[in-house]
């Protein structure tokens, strides 16, 4: 699998404030009150709702708000949440894939292609853009756990197909089927896993000056900012200058 520079596609989440904090327990609790009204709401029977709730406390949701989200659930006044995904392009040429859970598609619809349309941006239609990604499997560990060495050895071990790591996180790859296996088999040698999910891997990167790039992140940006929006991916490439250029 070809490397990805991970720490790049991510730059645009950097300094959330607490008010975007909450927008995380809200949509975390709303991929968990999902996962539990298609499956049993009991973690143990159900690897959806088991990823969801982990996920949650990775990210130090309150057991409260994990416990009703799950109970939200089987009450009669649940929303029933549709889920969606729309594919694009960003400013220059950019692969966008956007994954909605939303209890009004016309609403969505409408705000995601207006948040294209404003962003030098096309929403295209299903499949536009996604056979450039790979669907995969994404176990993320703190760099605390171990070396790269150790975290390679262990993955290898565990049947997994890639390992990138930077100075704050290692991150696993592993076919999407074989997901729940591997992060179980990783968590008897490394220990519970920050994060366990299903992402789409670009394949290729596309490459942004800065120039562009501004408008790139404020499309990721806006996209994010939605409730009904779960999670957000792109195949952008930029360098580190001009990066920092927009960190700066």
């Amino acid at each position: 699998m070809a490397g990805h520079s991970h720490a790049k596609n991510i730059m645009h989440r950097k300094g959330k404030s607490d008010a975007i904090r909450s927008k995380i327990f809200s949509k975390l609790a709303r991929e968990i009150t999902v996962a539990a009204k298609m499956g049993q709401p009991d973690p143990a029977f159900n690897p959806r709702l088991r990823l969801a709730i982990a996920n949650a406390r990775a990210q130090s949701m309150p057991k409260d708000n994990i416990e009703r989200a799950v109970k939200k659930a089987s009450g009669g006044d649940a929303e029933n949440y549709d889920e969606i995904r729309y594919e694009g392009y960003g400013p220059g040429g950019v692969a966008v894939i956007v994954e909605a859970l939303t209890d009004n598609r016309n609403r969505t619809a409408s705000n995601v292609r207006s948040y294209f349309s404003k962003n030098g941006g096309a929403l295209g239609e299903t499949g536009s853009v996604g056979f450039m990604f790979d669907r995969v499997g994404e176990i993320t560990y703190p760099a605390s756990v171990g070396s790269e060495d150790k975290v390679m050895e262990a993955a290898i071990e565990a049947g997994a197909e890639d390992v990138e790591s930077n100075e704050d996180n290692h991150y696993i790859y592993t076919t999407f089927e074989n997901m729940a296996e591997v992060s179980t088999a990783l968590e008897a040698v490394l220990g519970e896993a920050e994060s366990v999910k299903a992402i789409w891997k670009p394949q290729n990167e596309t490459p942004i000056d800065a120039e562009k790039g501004a408008t790139l992140m404020k499309l990721l940006n806006t996209l994010e900012e939605d409730d009904d929006v779960q999670n957000v991916y792109s195949n952008f490439d930029m360098s580190d200058e001009d990066a920092a250029k927009l960190e700066g």
